[in-house]
């Protein structure tokens, strides 16, 4: 008989990391963001994300590996999963020894994906558990050749799928002194996101994928994107989509066609929150 596999929040409270109280917040939490406990706890701040990994190692019996980035990795091992798979599942592929993928993973319950891999290359899938943060570098390294963040100071990124108005943005800003990333569509300024580490991150209400408030609700379910400031720019200045804007979690609100110093001082002001908020941690 199998035994049952403890729940994340059941191994929090037994090692007495959390109470039951706060666990129970945490579940209502979860819950109404339609977001992971693990990923709750952290962002409510009474679980860091060492301990996340320790308890999902624990959880599923696997095996944990820190500071991917420091190790070297054969290209024919990296080619077994491609960029784009690996950031989208945060998934990193260790070493293949015969017929066996050794292959960190930040959420060891996206089984679907793990099965895809194993049967598309014939292997069979070795779980080692990183965190999320660990992975994001690696691939950054690895698959896009960037070793750290240290070119992300004063960065912008720009989801916008009018080229017209990218163009203006773009220009207005790199003469007030920003590096400027352009992103066509939601879905390709998320994983910009998680690549590039932008301070700002400007994005257009309607685009082609993801549309402005569903780029916002995927950068505020990962804990490395979440802080990031979000300005939303959009075609209607009504004070009802604006309420609304501010409601979803937007930081700041702009209506097309966006005016020099309006733009450059939201942008400022967004900045400055930002780096305030990196200071606190």
């Amino acid at each position: 008989m199998t035994m049952e596999r403890m729940r994340i929040g059941q191994i929090f409270v037994k090692n007495g990391t959390i109470s039951e109280i706060t666990l129970q917040r945490a579940l209502e939490r979860a819950e109404r963001k339609n977001r992971k406990l693990g990923y709750t706890l952290v962002d409510m701040g009474v679980v860091t994300v060492e301990e996340l990994t320790e308890a999902l190692a624990l959880q599923f019996g696997y095996k944990i590996v820190h500071n991917i980035r420091s190790h070297i990795f054969p290209k024919n091992v990296l080619a077994i999963i491609s960029a784009d798979i690996a950031m989208r599942y945060l998934l990193f592929p260790l070493k293949r020894e015969g017929n066996e993928l050794y292959l960190a993973m930040a959420d060891p319950t996206d089984t679907r994906i793990i099965s895809n891999i194993a049967e598309n290359n014939g292997v069979t899938i070795v779980p080692v558990i990183a965190s999320r943060a660990d992975i994001i570098g690696a691939i950054n390294k690895y698959y896009h050749g960037r070793d750290s963040h240290a070119d992300r100071d004063r960065t912008v990124l720009i989801a916008e799928d009018s080229s017209l108005a990218c163009a203006d943005i773009e220009q207005i800003l790199a003469s007030s002194g920003y590096k400027v990333l352009i992103a066509k569509d939601g879905i390709e300024a998320f994983k910009m996101a998680i690549q590039e580490s932008p301070c700002v991150i400007i994005t257009d209400k309607e685009m082609p994928n993801f549309n402005g408030y569903r780029l916002l609700e995927s950068l505020q379910s990962l804990h490395e994107t979440k802080n990031i400031p979000v300005i939303l720019l959009t075609s209607s200045s009504s004070s009802l989509d604006e309420e609304d804007a501010f409601k979803k979690g937007f930081f700041d609100f702009m209506a097309k066609p966006v005016n020099d110093v309006t733009l450059v001082t939201r942008v400022g002001r967004a900045f400055r929150a930002f780096e305030d908020q990196r200071r606190m941690h």
